[in-house]
């Protein structure tokens, strides 16, 4: 069985190394001249004399001369207005489409959401119920109910002029920034300590909240829009917290009173945690006031 393996290691061995000396000799050995463009086009190129360029394949057959010119590799500008011709406009969209999550997790109310339906489940003490699927789905949707309004002005100044080619893209960018801007200091209301946290550490100092709102570069707005919704989501988690720990210690309490020690708390102050979760119409209640946060 050793034999086995190193006769079929040493034969492994001798095929690839027979592999790259094939592959390097059929290289240098192959055509020596490739042309990027037609010969005899507008730009007044020609292919040099003495080349046989009927025969770029190397199997010996050659064509008559027909009056039009064999087809080369050319690259040509979509227009002369300089806009970006349709493949790349493509790849944009498609790049965008794949930091999609991304975008809308750093820039949307999408952070503070997710984090207070997770913390209703936590409180509750129900480990997958709801389930993570119907969290993030719930999360999404209350995410494009809330930023409904920045997505239409978006679209209304920034990507409908874009595709008629009214502007240009700079100007496209700045007009997305403009909404969003307004969305994270005025319905959001990022903290001002959270962005002169990130000014200081970029070295810039303004004098008054205007002027820090004003004059803050959108890098500089985005992380701490972010944190500041982190310390809002945690706050609201600790209040969610509360009353369902008061239930937890009076069921503790009551259970030690009885001298049912080995039972687990968390058993029997579930069934009470989703009464009065129920009874106070806890969903209505607590997406009601996260939605209103925005407002």
């Amino acid at each position: 069985m050793n034999r086995f393996k190193k006769a079929y290691c040493a034969a492994s061995f001798v095929f690839a190394c027979v592999s790259i000396l094939l592959t390097i000799y059929l290289s240098l050995t192959g055509p020596a001249v490739t042309y990027a463009a037609q010969p005899g086009d507008e730009t007044g190129q020609t292919a040099p004399e003495g080349d046989d360029i009927s025969d770029l394949t190397g199997d010996g057959d050659t064509e008559e001369d027909d009056g039009t010119a064999p087809t080369g590799m050319s690259i040509l500008w979509n227009n002369d207005e300089g806009n970006v011709s349709t493949p790349v406009r493509m790849l944009i969209v498609l790049t965008i489409l794949s930091l999609a999550p991304s975008i809308l997790i750093m820039m949307t109310s999408f952070v503070r959401i997710i984090i207070v339906l997770h913390f209703i489940r936590t409180a509750i003490g129900t480990q997958t119920a709801p389930p993570n699927q119907v969290l993030v789905g719930l999360a999404l949707f209350l995410t494009f109910f809330i930023m409904w309004p920045t997505f239409q002005t978006i679209n209304t100044e920034a990507i409908v002029p874009l595709d008629k080619g009214e502007i240009t893209q700079e100007e496209f960018f700045k007009r997305v920034e403009e909404p969003i801007r307004t969305f994270m200091i005025e319905d959001a209301k990022v903290q001002v300590t959270d962005v002169n946290l990130f000014a200081e550490i970029s070295g810039a100092t303004y004098e008054s909240p205007e002027e820090l709102y004003s004059n803050v570069p959108f890098t500089t707005l985005v992380p701490a829009f972010i944190l500041s919704e982190l310390r809002k989501a945690f706050i609201m988690g600790f209040l969610i917290y509360i009353p369902f720990i008061v239930i937890d210690m009076v069921v503790a309490s009551v259970l030690m009173s009885m001298g049912m020690m080995m039972l687990p708390p968390t058993t029997i102050s579930l069934p009470f945690k989703l009464l009065l979760f129920i009874l106070a119409d806890g969903w209505n209640l607590v997406l009601g006031q996260l939605v209103s946060t925005f407002y």
